[in-house]
This record gives C-alpha cells, structure tokens and sequence, in this order.
C-alpha cells in the first residue's frame, strides 16, 4: 500500500476534476490565440481568449444548467462593461465613479451564493483590465464584440465537454467525497494509537467533518440538480445516486464510534488490542481509497483479502480477552465497548461491500432503483431584487463587504494612478481576488497570494532569462497554465506560483518580458495585499464573532430535529424515512458551519476572539451529541426490537429535548441564572429493555447528560 501511493496519488490528481478543469479552461483560453497567431491576428486572439477567461471563473463544479446560465450572464455583463469602461476610461472621474459603483454592486452579489459572486468578479475582472486600455469608441465596440465571441467560445466549449460525458463531473465529484470520508476514518483511527494528542486528533477531525460535507454536498447538488440523474433514466445514473446514499450511511456510522479512548487505552494498552483496532480502521479506509478510485478510473475495486483477515483476527482476539478475563483484570463495560466498536467496524465493512456489489451490475439495466424525494434535500437560491434590497442595511455583513471592497477598490485606483506603474491594474487585480468577506479569509488569502507571487516571479525570471528556446519555452508556459488553472480550487498557492511564471513567459513572447516587469508585479501585488488587509481590519470590519449566536442556535435547532427524528424510531411505528435524512444532513451542515468558524476566529485579533475556550467545549458537546445520536439510531437499525419496550425511556427523551430548547432560550435571551432542571434517571424496572439491548438505555442517558452540560454552557457564553 504505502510503495504505490505516490502513483496512486499522481493517478489520481490526473483523473480528478481539478486537473479536468485544469486541461478544459486551458484548452478555451489559448486556443484563440494559438489559431489566430498562425494568421498574424494575435491581437484578436488574445481578446478572444481574455473573454474565455472571464467566463472560465464562473464555470466551477455544479448542475449544468446552472452553469450554462451563468456563463451566459457572465458572457453578457462582460462586454456590456467592457463598453461602458472603454469609454469612460479617458476620464479618471467617470472610470473612478464607475469602478466604484461596480464594485459594490457586484460584491453584492455573495448574498445569491459563491457561483453568482464569481459572475460579479468576472466583470470586475474585464473592468479593472480594461481601465488603462485607451482606444477611439469604434475600436471598444469591436473589442467588445472579441470579448463576447470569446465568452460564447468557452461557454460553447465547456457545454460540449459536459454532453460528451455528462456523468463525468458527477464520478470525479462523488469519488473525492469517498476520498474525504477515508481520511476521516484514517484520522479516527488515531484515536486507538498509544500516546496519542486527543485533543489535536479531534481538531483535526472537526476540519475533516467541515471537508466532507463540503464534498458530500457538492455530490448533492449534482445528483438531485442533474435531470437525467432524478429521472432514473441509465443505470449510471441509478449506481451514482446508490453508491452516495450508501457512503452517506456509511459516514453516519464512522460518526457514532465516539467512546472514551482514555479509559479504553488505560484498560487495554497492556494488552495491545487497540493497536489491532487501529490496523483494521485503516485497512477499512484503504478500502474506500479503492472505491474512490475506482469511481473516476472505471475500475472495479476488489476487497483485499488482508482487511478480511484484519476484521476475523479482530473478533478472535475480542473473544480470548474475554474468555481470559477470570480475575477480572479488565472493566466489564470496556469488554463490552470494544465488542461494540467491532461489530461497528463490521457494519462499516458490509457497507464497503454493497457498494462493492454496485460495481458489478453499473452498467445493467437490473440495478435497482432508489425513489428519494430530491427537493427535500437541496437548497434553492432565491434570485430577487428584494433580497438585494433587504440587505441594504448595515448589518449585512455583505453590505459592509461591499462598502470596503468598493473604498479599497478605489484607493487602488488612486495609488496606481499616483506612481504612474505601466501595468496598475495588478494592484487592482490582487485587492479583487484578496478581498473577502471577512478578515480570516482575507488574511489567508493575502499569504497566499504574497508566497505564491514572490516564489513565482523569481521562478519567471529565472525562466525568461537562462531559457532562449521558443518551443521549451512554449511547453512551460502550457504546463504553468494548466497549473495555474488546475490548483485554482485546491491550493491557491500553487495556483499563484504556476500563474506568474505564466503571465511572465507571456509577456516575453508579446515581447515585454524582463527582470523588471518581474519586479514590478511583486512590489504590485505587496501594495494591493496592503491595501486589502488595512481594509479588512479598519473599513467595516466583520467579525467571526458577530455570528456565534445564530451559528450555535442553529447547530442545536439542528441537533435537536435529529434527535427527535431518532426517537421516533423507538416511540413511534409509523415513520418516515427522507426526514430522518433531512435531519441528519442539516446536523452536517451545521457542524461544518460551526467548525469553519470556530477556526476562523483563531486567525483573528486576540481581541475579537470572544468566549473561545467556551465556544472551543460547546463545538466539542454539539459533535459528541450527534455522534451519540448516531450511535443510538445504529442500534435501532441494528436489532429487531419491539419498541413498546422502550416506553419507559420517553421521559429522559423528552427532558433532553426540553434542555435544548431552553438552551436555544438562553442564547437568545442572555439569561446568567441557571434554573434547577432534574435530569431523568435510567428506568430500574427490568422489562423496559429487552436482555441484549443495555447500550440503548445507556445511550439516551449519555445524550441527556450531554444535553444537560450545553444547557449550563449556554448561561456562560454571552455573545
């Protein structure tokens, strides 16, 4: 395994779909003008492909109708603006006023969702190049025209791909979901190593959480957006829809494994079973690796004979500790946790198998069909003028990013007209794609852009000036593209330090190419970075802060529906399947939600870093309950039960939904005082659990208990 995974890695960076994206935006930004150079009309191909450019920023993963109009959009809006910037740059006060305006009202365009916030940098994007760019009127219709060519050109092209393999994206995008969901167990896996930092492991797990839902709602969007996918039509479609449904359960149960490690490694270090339980987590994940890649290859994974021997030695060995415990040398309850994480990993692996068996019957018509109501499960954006309006207000974070990008937009503008730089844009350029809606993000972004500049620029030079041979020269700046574009998603750094190399080697085959234009867009890129950080901290600030209150109640609200959708399986014999799905995806949500900020907060000011060892035990307290909840639906799913016998634990449940709702009360009210709330102890009467089933008991008491630890955290924190 570890002597193919540097190939396997290689193979599987060339398979996925950021070196798609990669190879597709090259092929519609430099064929323009590669064709029209032959012809002595480089001039032309290079507008062409600028206008391919601009609507390539906009052409990220998604449904393809929804890709296809904002293109178009794209492609619409950017020669409109090249227009209006051609003829008003002659005059410093019109493109001033109109680089302004625009900047705020396409900034205002995150409140629609990241695709049309790409639409409004686009055309940001063609302004900001286009303000030093003086011709007569006649020439900026007809350069205008060359944008619009080129923006139909890309999109026409991107559309083609899509029908040659309408189910590529879907593959691409499904296996890198697998892919997340095996890091995550690798990293769960940790927990049984010897000496391990919990504390550094279960961070890393929250930012593996928030990865994996990102991944697993981009596959939900595609799926249940996609409408040869819904109408069940191929058998490609229908294993698609089959593999996610069943990596989604199966991330559910690497969930619920949450026990206490360290009295389990306290009890069983000396024994050195934990270490076999780590073996077999990773040997699982290795597994899903192979899942993963074979969803994008076309290849049929196998299981390996190894995991199979890991899991039966993993039972044996259960099975002699247990039988070997005469004195009693180990904890009963411990015997019994390490059973259960057993029979969890062997309900993991018959997972791995079903979807295994998917890939036996992929392309037969007998693959069966899975009915899911699809609307439940994604989210519709709303496309109105009133949402605009109603967020004209100033606690609208976005308003306020608009605000400062449209002022730090134009202090750009002024500084580069000031110092009279023959290429000003590129201060504009870096403040654009700096610029985010809060200070976390700008400052990483700001880093990044910094490094991959700087590396960049003297791997350029170094380039430009030991390298003589048109044709070597040629094949970099192909490669630097196809860098630039690929990593554009994944690592902007690297996708930084491809693209300056790039727009170098460019500039040298245009004939401008030295040591100091290298140096003039590094001490360019220092002043916009500037600019956009000062901005970021001092114009309208947004603090992560500032969003702990709704973020937290909703991480509640969300836990609580999962709950009682769970219980609903212990109290209630009619029951409805999609919800409990719903439920459970909104839990996901909003962990990640949660996550993302938490960590953002610690990237700012120590002063706006508010309750962070509160919000740090909450954070902790929301993922354990869901996990416990997780837990408890396994352990409906897992045995037969008879759930008149579970009538006595209904009172606990009830309490533990009235501590959340009180909990939600007291963010939302500020209340200091903590009320007397009992909790429900466990029933002592024998027939309310079935001989067998003692974790299910245990299981709803342990929710109670942490339900009641977020009720007493919620008259601390005061935000």
């Amino acid at each position: 395994m570890q002597i193919r995974q540097p190939i396997r890695t290689i193979q599987d960076f060339l398979l996925s779909t950021y070196f798609a994206d990669g190879i597709r935006i090259t092929i519609g930004v430099l064929l323009p003008s590669l064709i029209l150079a032959q012809f002595g009309m480089l001039k032309i191909g290079l507008t062409l492909s600028l206008g391919a450019l601009c609507v390539s920023i906009v052409d990220s993963p998604g449904p393809m109708f929804h890709r296809r109009n904002a293109m178009l959009i794209t492609t619409v809006l950017i020669t409109v603006f090249s227009i209006l910037t051609g003829l008003t740059n002659k005059n410093h006060f019109f493109i001033g006023f109109v680089l302004m305006a625009s900047s705020f009202v396409f900034s205002m365009f995150y409140i629609y969702g990241l695709r049309a916030a790409s639409i409004g940098t686009a055309t940001l994007l063609i302004i900001v190049l286009s303000i030093d760019d003086i011709r007569p009127w006649q020439d900026v219709l007809l350069y205008s025209l060359f944008i619009f060519i080129g923006g139909i050109w890309y999109t026409v092209l991107s559309y083609m791909v899509y029908r040659i393999r309408p189910y590529r994206m879907v593959q691409q995008s499904l296996s890198e979901s697998v892919s997340e969901v095996a890091d995550f167990l690798r990293e769960k896996a940790k927990f049984y190593h010897r000496n391990n930092n919990y504390e550094k492991t279960y961070a890393d797990l929250l930012q593996l959480q928030v990865l994996v839902h990102e991944k697993q709602d981009a596959v939900r969007e595609l799926l249940f957006k996609t409408r040869e996918i819904i109408r069940d039509s191929t058998p490609e479609g229908r294993f698609l829809l089959l593999v996610f449904i069943d990596m989604v359960d199966l991330f559910e149960q690497v969930m619920s494994t949450y026990y206490n490690y360290n009295q389990l490694h306290e009890q069983f270090d000396s024994s050195g079973i934990l270490a076999d339980y780590e073996m077999a987590i990773k040997r699982v994940s290795y597994a899903l690796d192979d899942i993963a890649f074979a969803l994008k290859s076309g290849r049929k994974p196998v299981i390996s004979k190894r995991l199979l021997i890991e899991i039966e030695r993993l039972r044996k060995r259960i099975n002699e500790l247990e039988e070997n415990n005469i004195d009693n040398k180990y904890n009963t309850l411990g015997i019994i946790a390490l059973k259960n994480i057993e029979v969890n990993i062997e309900n993991i692996l018959s997972r791995v198998k079903t979807i295994h068996s998917y890939f036996r019957v992929r392309e037969s018509k007998e693959i069966r069909h899975e009915k899911i109501d699809s609307e439940k499960f994604i989210t519709r954006q709303k496309i109105d003028f009133e949402l605009f309006t109603e967020n004209l207000t100033y606690s609208s974070s976005t308003f306020r990013h608009s605000l400062r990008v449209s002022v730090v937009m134009m202090v750009g503008f002024i500084i580069a007209q000031l110092l009279t730089l023959s290429h000003s844009y590129w201060i504009l350029l870096t403040i654009l794609v700096i610029s985010k809606p809060g200070y976390t993000l700008t400052k990483q972004r700001n880093y990044q852009r910094l490094i991959g500049t700087v590396i960049g620029a003297l791997v350029g030079a170094a380039v430009i000036n030991y390298i003589t041979d048109r044709n070597t020269l040629f094949a970099i700046l192909l490669v630097c593209m196809i860098g630039c574009y690929s990593f554009q998603r994944k690592n902007y750094v690297i996708s930084v330090l491809f693209m300056t190399p790039y727009i170098l080697i460019l500039f040298d085959f245009l004939g401008i190419g030295t040591m100091a234009l290298a140096q003039e867009r590094i001490y360019d890129t220092f002043i916009g970075s500037g600019i956009a950080l000062i901005g970021s901290y001092l114009l309208f600030p947004t603090w992560e802060h500032e969003k702990l209150k709704s973020a937290m109640v909703d991480m509640l609200n969300a836990n609580k529906a999962y709950y009682e959708q769970v219980i609903k399986l212990y109290f209630e014999k009619d029951y409805d399947r999609t919800n409990y799905k719903v439920a459970r995806k909104e839990v996901y949500v909003n962990t990640a939600n949660l996550a993302s900020l938490f960590q953002r907060m610690f990237s700012e000011p120590k002063s706006k870093q508010m309750f962070i060892k509160e919000v740090h035990q909450f954070t902790a307290l929301s993922h354990l309950l869901s996990s416990y909840v997780a837990s408890l639906s396994l352990y409906n799913r897992e045995s037969a039960s008879n759930l008149d016998n579970y009538d006595g634990l209904l009172p606990m449940a009830k309490n533990t939904i009235y501590l959340l709702d009180t909990s939600v009360n007291n963010f939302l009210t500020g209340k200091a005082a903590i009320e007397n709330v009992p909790l429900i102890r466990l029933p002592t009467n024998a027939s309310v659990v079935k001989t067998g089933e003692e974790m299910v008991p245990e299981q709803f008491d342990l929710i109670q208990k942490v339900a009641y630890d977020i009720y007493k955290l919620s008259f601390v924190i005061k935000i």
